[in-house]
């Protein structure tokens, strides 16, 4: 017997409606209406109906798609590995393509273990019930960043205020390093995004350093750890660019688990990540970590939350909604601009 489309329609739309599970929460905060945050800590609570916990034999694991994601999926082996074996389930890398399709990945139940990018860590918690749970660390503590501007080290530029009217390239929308956090400290070195310049969207922390480095761009700012990785490597020589800005350190990485995991699988993967020995190939490709520690959202995540409110993006639905549809539009952009360089006749010698 066919069931009609729109009964069908009608009861995914009853069974998916948020509001009608979580009547009782007390307390919401900025989370979708699918979590709740009885405890005010900032994040998802685990669901107190045992039908809704889930218990994954193999746990999908994602790194922020700061640089290509092949990168990185060679160098997380051996944390995958440790993770597989003291959880005793089988884990899968995933090479995320982009923030929000590593976002959308966990706020659809594909996802149970991500890195996010420092920007859309909040988008994370909010629309994907994210909860942050362990951060890179060395002897000195949490393992941090600088929003760093470079230039080709032949340019004439010297100052953020010599980029006025030039090609400046932005990461994408969420990003912190590549597109928040300029907008708020480069204004008072005189230079302001949107008035002084139309930010390009590059799609990448890497796409950025290699733009500049190319010349497509005069300007890019990005993460100063994804920098020295690509210049430790060789990707681009040192001495083809020049750092004339660099921010206070913003937090660089952490690690998040899904909120709906039965508690003794979250427990688990916490203990996982504390009790991974870093070998020391893996240390020295992260620049020195050698641990992992603790963290919260609501305390570590604190100084990210507010530059996002300040530039104006704060972490809800709507924001979100309109970053993606800006991300998709760069991304679609560099891909036409990228076509059209390789079909471009060469020129003769």
């Amino acid at each position: 017997m066919r069931i009609p489309l729109a009964a069908v329609l009608a009861a995914l739309c009853l069974a998916a409606t948020p509001a009608a599970a979580e009547d009782n929460c007390p307390n919401r905060g900025q989370l979708d209406t699918l979590y709740c945050d009885a405890d005010n800590d900032l994040v998802a609570d685990t669901p107190t109906d045992p039908a809704k916990l889930k218990d994954p034999s193999t746990l999908i694991f994602a790194y922020s798609a700061v640089e290509a994601p092949s990168v990185y999926q060679k160098a997380f082996q051996p944390l995958l590995d440790a993770i597989a074996q003291c959880t005793s389930r089988k884990v899968v890398y995933f090479p995320a393509s982009s923030p929000t399709a590593i976002i959308d990945a966990m706020g659809s139940g594909r996802l149970h273990i991500a890195d996010f990018g420092t920007g859309s860590v909040g988008f994370a918690v909010n629309l994907a019930g994210a909860v942050p749970i362990v951060a890179f660390a060395d002897a000195k503590g949490i393992a941090g960043y600088k929003v760093a501007a470079i230039v080709r080290a032949d340019s004439p530029y010297r100052t953020l205020a010599d980029l006025k009217g030039k090609t400046v390239a932005h990461t994408s929308p969420s990003s912190n390093s590549g597109n928040l956090a300029p907008r708020i400290f480069f204004p008072e070195h005189g230079l302001i995004p949107d008035t002084d310049y139309k930010p390009l969207m590059s799609g990448g922390h890497d796409k950025s350093v290699f733009g500049v480095a190319r010349g497509d761009y005069d300007m890019a700012p990005v993460a100063s750890d994804v920098l020295d990785r690509i210049l430790d490597r060789g990707d681009v020589k040192r001495a083809d660019l020049r750092i004339i800005y660099q921010s206070k350190v913003f937090p660089t990485s952490q690690f998040s688990r899904s909120h709906d995991l039965k508690p003794e699988l979250s427990e688990s993967i916490r203990k996982c990540f504390l009790d991974f020995k870093f070998p020391a190939e893996m240390s020295r490709q992260f620049h020195g970590v050698d641990r992992f520690v603790p963290i919260t959202y609501k305390e570590t995540w604190a100084p990210i939350r507010e530059i996002a409110e300040k530039a104006g993006t704060p972490y809800n639905k709507t924001v979100y909604e309109a970053l993606q549809r800006r991300e998709a539009e760069a991304a679609a952009k560099k891909a036409a601009e990228d076509a059209a360089k390789k079909t471009e006749p060469k020129k003769k010698p």
